[in-house]
């Protein structure tokens, strides 16, 4: 790369911080973009700046929105008993590929991980206290992801409800051990919220 020019060198180093880009890919990205129509690069740039310009975490429940409230915090239809805990907002769309979810979600933003200095206050877990406590939830579904900083933060927070007199459901584990929800196929998911237990 290093006979590459330097606008060529820049853009595939800020392609390759992109997840899953390595740096051959990044360089044949960079080279795609200098070949597309001059207005097809630009709407491109657009609309990576309209999406960071526009988008937010929801006031409720920390999914991206572009408005005050999320899509399912705004559904009157969905069912606010029902509570779905995850770890990031982008979790949310693969528990929504599923379309058998009808309840509401609340987003950790990240989970409880010593090693990398995440208490629980560095967490929305007191949002979601707030939230049992004003909003008449009956049930809270933990999903976060089912590897060790995920387990750890489920069984945290089970415990921090119990007294709220509300039933702590985890997810099934269908999903498999350092699975991301992210990758997982709606079958998959689908079971683990169906085969969901008791904490």
């Amino acid at each position: 790369m290093s006979s590459a020019v330097e606008p060529i060198q820049t853009l595939a180093v800020k392609l390759s911080m992109l997840p899953g880009i390595g740096s051959k890919t990044a360089v044949r990205l960079a080279y795609h973009i200098l070949e597309m129509p001059e207005e097809s690069a630009r709407e491109l740039a657009r609309a990576i700046e309209n999406a960071r310009e526009k988008v937010h975490f929801c006031s409720v429940c920390g999914n991206y929105t572009d408005a005050e409230l999320c899509s399912v915090c705004a559904d009157p239809t969905r069912t606010g008993e029902l509570v779905c805990v995850v770890e990031n907002a982008r979790d949310i769309t693969a528990m929504e590929k599923m379309r058998e979810f009808h309840g509401r979600y609340h987003v950790l933003g990240g989970v409880i991980s010593p090693m990398d200095g995440i208490g629980p206050g560095d967490i929305r877990i007191k949002e979601l206290q707030t939230r049992i406590a004003e909003e008449g939830i009956t049930e809270v579904i933990i999903a976060t992801n089912p590897d060790v900083e995920g387990e750890a933060t489920a069984t945290y927070i089970s415990r921090l409800l119990k007294p709220f007199g509300v039933r702590v459901t985890r997810i099934a584990h269908g999903i498999p051990i350092g699975g991301n929800l992210e990758y997982v196929d709606e079958m998959t998911l689908y079971k683990a919220i169906e085969g969901r237990r008791e904490l």
